[in-house]
């Protein structure tokens, strides 16, 4: 949906028709297309964001509120862990929407792989790097800030609470999802390369950079282009922040909870 220029057949006016399109016209599995690379990396790269999160908003919260809860602290911390982030995902999200292109040209992840190495070298996995961070830091400040200060008032006592962690979870990626979608747009812009929209604007070779990128979107689409896809970002950022925060805060609660058993009474 995010496409500046798309194939006829690939035009989609929702996310229901996009879906029911796609699955009629390409086959039940199709909206999964590049599952396997992000689960490849989201693995490694959600152990080193989680970590260097509780790290640094210890340590930030230390300096900036002593014994309190600073939202500065939250939104630096996630600002500081994306980074490490998104170097393993990078990657693999040019892998996964390279696949997930109407007529795309590629059958499996190896084989993406091997041909965008081939053609384009190393840095085609992190052209996008610079405009991933430019989109995701926002994203992860506004989304922790959004996440911590529910939490404040949905469980005040900050107690292992799943709904509440479901809640904060889906509304903080929700309103971080809606909040930088126009850099969404550039990213994928950049990872896809889309050979359409470019030649339309007589475009050779790679698109880089995220200003070449802006102004490219604002040619084709004008402000609204940049707003394409909003609903189904939304959509799959709801579900996925609240799935995340849920299945962290578990294991924060089960393996304190470990600890402190194993502990020698005194």
């Amino acid at each position: 949906m995010q496409s500046l220029q798309p194939d006829p057949k690939a035009q989609y006016r929702s996310v229901y028709e996009a879906l029911k399109r796609m699955v009629l016209t390409e086959g039940l599995w199709r909206p999964l297309r590049g599952i396997n690379v992000t689960v490849m990396g989201a693995g490694p790269a959600h152990a080193l964001y989680f970590a260097c999160y509780e790290k640094m908003k210890k340590s930030l919260s230390d300096v900036f509120q002593s014994g309190g809860n600073s939202h500065l602290a939250n939104g630096i911390a996630g600002s500081v862990a994306t980074l490490l982030h998104d170097a393993v995902m990078n990657p693999a999200e040019v892998v996964k929407q390279r696949l997930q292109m109407f007529n795309s040209p590629y059958t499996s992840v190896l084989g993406c792989v091997r041909t965008v190495h081939r053609t384009e070298g190393v840095r085609a996995f992190y052209r996008s790097y610079t405009t991933q961070l430019t989109m995701n830091v926002p994203f992860q400040a506004i989304h922790f800030i959004t996440y911590e200060l529910l939490q404040e008032h949905l469980n005040p006592r900050r107690h292992y609470n799943p709904g509440s962690h479901i809640v904060a979870g889906a509304v903080a990626g929700a309103v971080a999802a809606a909040a930088t979608t126009p850099l969404d747009v550039c990213k994928t812009l950049l990872n896809t390369q889309e050979n359409t929209a470019l030649s339309s604007l007589n475009i050779r070779g790679h698109l880089s950079g995220m200003a070449n990128a802006f102004s490219t979107v604002y040619q084709l689409g004008g402000v609204p282009g940049f707003f394409k896809g909003v609903q189904a970002r939304v959509i799959y950022q709801m579900p996925s922040t609240a799935i995340a925060w849920s299945v962290y805060e578990f294991f924060k609660y089960f393996l304190t909870k470990q600890a402190l058993e194993k502990k020698p009474s005194s």
